[in-house]
């Protein structure tokens, strides 16, 4: 016989389906929540990741917006006046200007020298810097001190280089006068006014200035490449021509593809070795003149800054195209992989 609290006399334990008040007993809820879906763990994670990203790349997307966005928009605004640098453009001419860039025979001229620059400059030194890398990653008597010197003129001031050689390479300077004395003056020249000289001259100078940042790059590049693979070349009987050709360079050439990289847009952009050395005037008849050159010469000197601006738009677009078809062509093979997917 039970009592009305549900609890068994003789027990003492309570009826399994009675109450506490002897009615039914009611459906009690879950112990545990629920588990949190996995589709706000993901929006969780993501919103998160934003974040990261916004806080670590903002002060530099707001730099690149400062100093690289801004200007040229602005410059590009300029360039649809004829402004003389002071006070607000009223003066519109709308495409004029960079109609005028198009059709101007000496923009073509710097533009030629440009390109002719940028291609002597990789077809030298690339396989000059290529050539002392292989020497300097052997083991030779006074390897590091090698190294300095060819990296020395890399961080040597381009004024300091400039005025340096525009003194030595004056008619009465030091290399004429060295010529002379050695008994070579019939090799006597105007390496600076000559036109035919004058080229040959700049392209010599750049390669002397920046053939020290290649080596460093192509010494950095070889370093990485195993050692492992030359010995298992050695083994198998491959030459030290052959080894260069089919391991060496293959492997070297992410790291002259980004050299070369940098080698075109620096030279698209020369200015400051020119300036100092010839002048934006002197360097048009020498024909060492430069894009920036003549921007500079058209633009501040003459007081008319909005031809300027529109000379640099055009420089800035044509080093945007160059920058583009590079990257499509040639740097595609290096940028696959590069990307890295979230993992959901």
């Amino acid at each position: 016989m039970s009592n009305p609290l549900g609890t068994d006399t003789a027990t003492g334990r309570r009826s399994r389906g009675a109450s506490p008040v002897g009615g039914a007993a009611p459906a009690t809820a879950p112990a545990t929540a629920p588990a949190t879906p996995r589709a706000a763990v993901r929006r969780r994670g993501r919103g998160k990741t934003r974040l990261e990203i916004a806080v670590l790349s903002g002060p530099a997307i707001i730099m690149f917006l400062a100093f690289v966005v801004f200007p040229v928009a602005l410059a590009a605004y300029y360039g649809f006046y004829r402004w003389h640098g002071y006070g607000a453009p009223t003066d519109w001419v709308g495409l004029n200007n960079y109609r005028l860039i198009l059709t101007d025979h000496a923009f073509q001229q710097v533009l030629r020298h440009s390109f002719l620059i940028m291609v002597l400059s990789l077809l030298i030194q690339g396989p000059l810097a290529i050539a002392l890398a292989l020497l300097l990653n052997q083991r030779i008597r006074g390897r590091s001190l090698i190294r300095v010197l060819i990296f020395v003129p890399y961080v040597i001031s381009e004024v300091v280089v400039g005025t340096g050689w525009s003194l030595m390479l004056q008619s009465n300077g030091a290399l004429n006068d060295l010529l002379r004395s050695s008994g070579l003056g019939f090799l006597q020249a105007d390496w600076l006014s000559n036109p035919k000289l004058a080229i040959w001259t700049l392209i010599g100078i750049v390669s002397w200035k920046y053939i020290g940042f290649a080596v460093i790059l192509m010494l950095a590049g070889l370093q990485s490449i195993p050692d492992e693979l030359f010995e298992a070349a050695q083994i198998d009987g491959a030459s030290y021509w052959q080894i260069q050709r089919r391991i060496t360079l293959p492997l070297l050439g992410p790291t002259i593809r980004i050299w070369a990289f940098l080698s075109i847009i620096g030279s698209l952009q020369l200015f400051d070795l020119v300036y100092i050395i010839w002048g934006p005037y002197v360097s048009g008849t020498a024909g060492t003149s430069t894009m920036a050159i003549y921007m500079v010469a058209q633009g501040r000197n003459a007081g008319n800054y909005g031809y300027g601006n529109a000379i640099a738009v055009v420089m800035f677009l044509i080093s945007l195209v160059v920058a583009l078809l590079y990257q499509r062509f040639v740097l595609r093979r290096d940028l696959q992989g590069a990307v890295t997917e979230g993992v959901s």
